[in-house]
């Protein structure tokens, strides 16, 4: 057999490996989401979540009005918003970490989420609505990035060098406005609010705080999705994309809006959730390889399941919900610490 026949028969063998890996864990993400109904301080139990869903539909039968209520008011909007957040920041980082070739950037790279944390703490002082400060951290989010962008095209480094080095520093201009706005604050009620924003939670997550983080979810994942093959254009080095003329600039802008959409939509929706953009495409991964036609899929099912859990446990594990950022970070960090060890083993 020839080599040719070798490498065709090796590649069908990678595809079909690579669909029944996708299927289980698109089977893995609808149990874990179902199963997540029923848990929370009021668990509802197999029974009551199929009638509380079909009493939408007209059923009627013997079913209590809190478990429709808690199904269709509290726990659809929470896991819509834990799938689509998790998805988006997993998504976000993976694009990320191959547009700068670096595999421990994180999807707040740009300065994203610190100035969302900025548009959404100057909101809370002001003593806006909810639907004004998810405006605010949005807005926030997308300002940040966009002054980084600008700044770093005046610079006479690589531009993907300026575009790290002008985010960090927008990053710290951000973070240290929340600190003073933090530092002026009511300590009785305003601080007290801007505390519990910064450390994530999808407690106040209603149908309406979904709906206006969904649009721009949809736009950048959808944008990704469909470019998301350049993507491996842009792990080589600039002069040799170039040479096979390849629109290092047009494809870097796309990437950038849409990661920055993805990223901007996450934070207003639930706060500062981190972590998730800097693990997830590690273990996605680990599990389909390096190839970002395949990566990006992977780690959209694998956040938006591992977000899911990790709410499951915010609400669960003790009587009072804990902040689902703390959660993220309690595992995040020790993974960060793995990496940098194992990269430095590499050396």
């Amino acid at each position: 057999m020839s080599s040719a026949h070798i490498e065709i028969k090796n590649e069908a063998i990678q595809r079909r490996r690579y669909r029944l890996l996708m299927t289980g864990m698109f089977i893995l993400l609808v149990v874990v989401i179902l199963l997540s109904f029923g848990v929370g301080y009021y668990p509802l139990s197999p029974s009551q979540v199929i009638m509380a869903f079909l009493s939408k539909f007209g059923y009627t039968g013997d079913l209590l009005p809190q478990a429709v209520t808690i199904f269709w008011n509290i726990r659809l909007p929470r896991i819509l918003s834990a799938v689509f957040i998790g998805a988006s920041l997993a998504v976000a980082g993976s694009t990320y970490q191959g547009m700068f070739r670096n595999p421990l950037v994180s999807p707040d790279i740009l300065g994203v989420s610190s100035g969302a944390s900025l548009g959404a703490a100057f909101a809370i002082m002001l003593g806006a609505s909810d639907a004004l400060i998810q405006v605010s951290a949005f807005a926030g989010g997308i300002a940040a990035v966009f002054a980084s962008y600008l700044i770093s095209r005046k610079s006479a480094h690589s531009h993907t060098l300026s575009l790290v080095l002008t985010g960090s520093m927008i990053m710290s201009l951000c973070n240290a406005g929340v600190t003073m706005i933090k530092y002026v604050a009511d300590p009785n009620d305003v601080l007290q609010q801007i505390t519990f924003w910064l450390m994530g939670s999808l407690t106040k997550t209603n149908m309406a705080s979904f709906r206006w983080s969904f649009l721009p979810m949809v736009i950048g994942l959808g944008l990704i999705l469909i470019f998301r093959w350049q993507i491996n254009l842009l792990t080589l080095d600039e002069e040799e994309a170039r040479s096979l003329g390849i629109n290092i600039k047009k494809y870097r802008m796309i990437f950038i809006a849409a990661s920055t959409m993805l990223s901007a939509a996450a934070v207003c929706l639930g706060g500062m959730i981190g972590w998730v953009g800097l693990m997830i495409p590690h273990l996605a991964r680990a599990l389909v390889g390096v190839d970002y036609g395949r990566l990006i899929p992977a780690s959209a099912i694998l956040g938006a399941g591992y977000l899911v859990i990790m709410d499951d446990i915010a609400r669960s594990v003790l009587s009072m919900e804990l902040p689902l950022g703390v959660v993220t970070s309690i595992l995040g960090a020790p993974f960060f610490i793995y990496l940098i060890i194992k990269r430095k083993e590499r050396t």
